[in-house]
């Protein structure tokens, strides 16, 4: 496959089950979120609810984007994703993987609801802080921080404003309906006993909605995952989108050199002077490149590598001399070299891209590892956040709250923990019926602990891992 060494494909074939392994860990560790509402107030039984929440967390992977996948990739640096030496790029890996499945199993095993984005995330950061100690990083960075600050406000700000939504929501909702239809609505389920048919309608919608946003979010984050698998071990086959004619980029070439004669390169800072500098450079590699015959519409084998060198290097340094503000150039100029490398029409659509089998692979693995082991997290969510059963109200505005949250997160490429957003929904509406004192607090303070504890650990686990396989590697 792919024309590899034996142990080169056998590392690559174990990387890729790894990487579903996760994912398929990720469906049954966050299967709660989507189920525990419904289960709890019996508006589906428990099998039916996990199967149809499998089914569209697969459609929420398949049909949700790509846009979190290569916010994921793009937390790392440009020099660490075009490291030429493979062994390299399986220590990145490995250590991705290892760490992200061993924290999942064990947050699962003890029933907390902690955040596979939190995990994945860690263990990113934690291989490029470790890369920044290694010999051939020469900028001393390890860690794209730009990106890394959007991802900590989101991950940060998504919490809390879930529980603030759903409290909220609760408040208009008792303001609003009248005595009678409030009853109903803020009354705990019968046991066994079916909601009325309205209610049911309304919870079997909002579990369908988070399933499916569960999807387009973490599930793009085990496509980012294979993505970095696939680019650090065969980038002659995945470094670059082979199904585009690399000849496109010329005329995004053109705009973008053109714009950058017209900056002021004496009123930049000598940073922002150095990577004028880089970006003109690599514009005339590629040029270099696309003046070759080209043919079937693709690069020749080894040079996509430094193809994706080129196109990343020019994006970077584009990006930070537009926001600089510095570039003397005027809002339209900005705008439309910012749009020459973006991944619609620039160059980033070359490089920022998931071929269809490794998007139905991934949702596959999520789907079907939603519909087994359940229960653990379901208990937690359901039963040990607050002290009473959820009503209907609480039920249906915990995922709704929870649905819209991550459905916008997806739109603007940002990860979110959907585990997070959803216990913080559920506490919140426990808080706005009875005040702090319905919250279990054991179950508050272990929630918070995974919380505060899954970046660092799964960074100085992923760390100590990429260092070591680098060593025997």
């Amino acid at each position: 496959m792919f024309g590899l060494e034996t142990d080169i494909f056998l590392l690559l074939a174990f990387s890729l089950f790894a990487a579903c392994a996760f994912e398929f860990v990720n469906g049954f560790h966050d299967t709660a979120n989507a189920v525990a509402t419904v289960i709890y107030t019996n508006s589906l039984k428990p099998n039916v609810a996990v199967v149809w929440s499998g089914f569209c967390n697969f459609l929420g992977v398949f049909f949700g984007g790509i846009a979190v996948a290569m916010g994921i990739i793009n937390l790392l640096p440009v020099e660490l994703l075009i490291d030429q030496n493979v062994y390299h790029s399986i220590a990145m890996v490995l250590a991705l993987l290892f760490s992200a499945i061993v924290w999942n199993l064990g947050t699962w095993y003890f029933g907390l609801p902690s955040s596979s984005s939190h995990t994945l995330i860690g263990s990113i950061l934690g291989v490029g802080l470790a890369f920044t100690f290694m010999p051939e990083n020469t900028t001393g960075v390890g860690v794209n921080w730009t990106k890394a600050q959007e991802i900590f406000i989101s991950l940060l700000a998504s919490p809390l404003f879930g529980f603030s939504l759903a409290v909220v929501l609760m408040f208009i909702l008792r303001r609003m309906l009248d005595k009678p239809l409030r009853n109903v609505v803020f009354s705990e389920p019968q046991k066994n006993q079916p909601p009325p048919t309205w209610i049911r309608g309304i919870l079997i919608l909002t579990c369908t909605l988070v399933s499916f946003f569960h999807g387009s979010n973490d599930g793009q984050k085990g496509v980012g995952l294979v993505m970095l698998i696939l680019i650090g071990i065969t980038p002659a086959y995945f470094a670059l989108d082979n199904d585009m004619d690399p000849r496109l980029m010329q005329s995004n070439l053109t705009s973008i050199e053109t714009t950058l004669n017209k900056v002021d390169t004496t009123k930049l800072s000598a940073k922002h002077r150095a990577g004028w500098t880089e970006a003109r450079q690599e514009i005339d590699r590629l040029q270099g490149h696309l003046n070759e015959p080209i043919q079937d519409n693709k690069f020749k084998e080894g040079e996509r590598l430094e193809v994706r060198r080129s196109l990343l290097l020019i994006s970077r340094n584009v990006k930070d001399i537009v926001d600089s503000g510095d570039a003397n150039l005027n809002a339209a100029e900005a705008s439309e070299i910012k749009a020459q490398t973006d991944n619609k029409i620039g160059l980033r659509r070359f490089t920022d891209y998931a071929p269809d089998w490794v998007i139905l692979m991934i949702s596959l693995s999520l789907g079907l590892g939603t519909m087994v082991g359940w229960k653990r997290i379901v208990i937690t969510i359901g039963e040990k956040i607050g002290k009473q059963h959820l009503t209907y109200a609480q039920g249906a505005s915990a995922e709704l709250v929870a649905a819209s949250t991550i459905g916008v997160s997806s739109g603007l490429g940002l990860p979110v923990s959907t585990t997070h957003v959803l216990s913080s929904g559920i506490a919140g509406t426990m808080v706005a019926s009875k005040g702090i004192k319905n919250l279990q607090a054991g179950t508050v303070r272990n929630i918070l602990i995974a919380w505060v504890l899954t970046l660092p650990v799964t960074m100085f686990l992923s760390a100590t891992l990429y260092s070591f396989f680098r060593w025997i590697l």
